[in-house]
């Protein structure tokens, strides 16, 4: 199976949770002039668009800074909120305005530039929060509005290095008060274990797999 295809079948017939959860160990990378920035994608939250109260599509708003949520999967949906750049990716159909926050990375390629882009945070710090880790991968407003899927984006997720997570579980989202049972929905999505994830306990950290399975424990 083609790239092209497998990212194509990725987004098919799923539910936007479904894909939240299925992003979890993706790795993702970013192909800038100072060389491939990547990390392993370890917490996402689904937005479920014009009925989620937390969703900046709720009722079908429609303005020019939403546009792109309502393009077709794989599009990539960037806002800034508190002057941080926040990186989303939309999940369903043209015209579906629903999509997944990509909210922290474990770093795996070019850690030293990852960390120089944070201003020389160390650790989790690079990048276990949603404005750490745009700045950390260098993303720019330029990729507001491409497609993941399009060969050409230098933004994309490689399936052949990804991870499997030991477990996954689902939390309320970070950030979402006053907004009635949205609120406590549990529509965020964790590699249970890994230091990465934003507001992580250290005695909760998986200290021996970061929560990857490994190749044992794949058969």
């Amino acid at each position: 199976m083609t790239e092209k295809k497998k990212i194509e079948t990725f987004f098919e017939n799923k539910t936007t949770p479904e894909i939240a959860q299925n992003l979890l160990g993706m790795y993702l990378e970013h192909v800038t002039p100072m060389g491939k920035l990547a990390g392993y994608i370890v917490d996402a939250e689904a937005y479920l668009g014009p009925e989620d109260r937390a969703a900046h599509s709720y009722g079908m708003r429609d303005t020019p800074r939403v546009r792109a949520m309502y393009q077709k999967a794989g599009t990539i949906y960037l806002y800034t909120m508190h002057t941080h750049r926040i990186l989303n990716i939309i999940t369903q159909p043209e015209g579906i305005p629903q999509g997944v926050m990509i909210r922290a990375v474990q770093p795996a390629a070019m850690i030293e530039q990852m960390s120089q882009n944070r201003g020389g945070k160390e650790g989790p710090d690079i990048s276990n929060g949603p404005g750490k880790l745009v700045k950390a991968l260098a993303i720019g407003p330029e990729l507001y509005g491409q497609s993941i899927m399009d060969s050409e984006s230098t933004l994309r997720l490689n399936f052949e290095k990804r991870k499997e997570p030991k477990q996954i579980i689902a939390l309320p989202r970070i950030g979402i008060p006053n907004k009635g049972e949205w609120t406590d929905m549990p529509l965020r999505y964790i590699v249970s274990g890994n230091p990465y994830i934003s507001l992580q306990k250290k005695s909760l950290i998986d200290q021996n797999d970061w929560g990857w399975r490994n190749e044992d424990e794949k058969k």
